[in-house]
């Protein structure tokens, strides 16, 4: 099987070294288009105003001057001699849960591989649940083949891209793995801090400001909060299908 990886958040990122090693337990063929430098936050943005650059940094590995779409198309259409059999995206440098799956630049990266007809999963590491800081990595490595492999000999359809999150707890306290729908929070982390410059200027800092919420059973966000890997099905298709049939009444021909 010949795998291509990319990610998010850069080339030279942890989470980038420890995709490499899951991928190296289900193939030796890995290929790696990942960014020049971060990309979070960047959804599914391709570059369309400017040239895309890229850097060979290894036999099989290119860092890209754009974003995580660019790398994949770029890896699928100039850099690799062959279409890839699967997409990992990954591993993320905190979760990708939520409605933080439509901003992700990891969760891009693998729909841009499902929209060229590739298998494609991202994958993510939860941070910061215990305290501020925490990530374990040896999470997603001990359990990362244990959530890929089962997926890749059932296979799943075409429109859809895997996700895959890892909870903030210690490998061997994983309590498993469960299969979930794309929650919601209940309120927003997401803040904007005002600071000003040495001449009096403002500018600003948008991330986050971690709070629990209380998701329901069943979703990514009430999975990883119970300290289980998270694994949901997601697609590009944004219908509202239930609105969508008072919508049609309206207008009934």
């Amino acid at each position: 099987m010949r795998i291509l990886l990319t990610n998010d958040d850069g080339i030279n990122a942890p989470g980038l070294a420890v995709l490499e090693e899951i991928a190296r337990e289900i193939s030796d063929d890995i290929w790696i288009a990942a960014p020049e430098e971060e990309q979070s936050g960047k959804g599914r943005a391709i570059s369309l105003t400017h040239p895309v650059r890229t850097r060979k940094v290894g036999d099989k590995a290119w860092a890209v001057a754009g974003t995580p779409s660019d790398c994949v198309l770029l890896a699928t259409h100039n850099l690799m001699p062959e279409k890839p059999d699967l997409v990992l995206s990954g591993v993320n440098r905190g979760q990708n849960i939520a409605e933080d799956t439509s901003f992700s630049g990891t969760i891009a990266g693998a729909m841009f591989g499902m929209q060229m007809g590739i298998p494609s999963v991202a994958l993510s590491q939860a941070q910061s649940f215990r305290e501020r800081g925490s990530l374990p990595w040896d999470t997603a490595r001990k359990w990362g083949s244990k959530a890929l492999k089962p997926l890749i000999e059932t296979g799943w359809p075409g429109d859809v891209v895997m996700n895959v999150n890892f909870p903030d707890v210690d490998p061997d306290d994983v309590k498993g793995i469960k299969v979930t729908r794309q929650g919601f929070r209940d309120e927003s982390i997401i803040h904007t801090d005002r600071r000003e410059d040495l001449r009096g200027n403002d500018y600003y800092w948008i991330g986050y400001r971690g709070k629990m919420s209380k998701p329901a059973e069943g979703t990514d966000l009430r999975a990883i909060y119970d300290g289980y890997v998270s694994i949901s099905p997601l697609h590009v298709d944004l219908t509202h299908e239930v609105f969508l049939r008072t919508l049609r009444e309206i207008w009934k021909s």
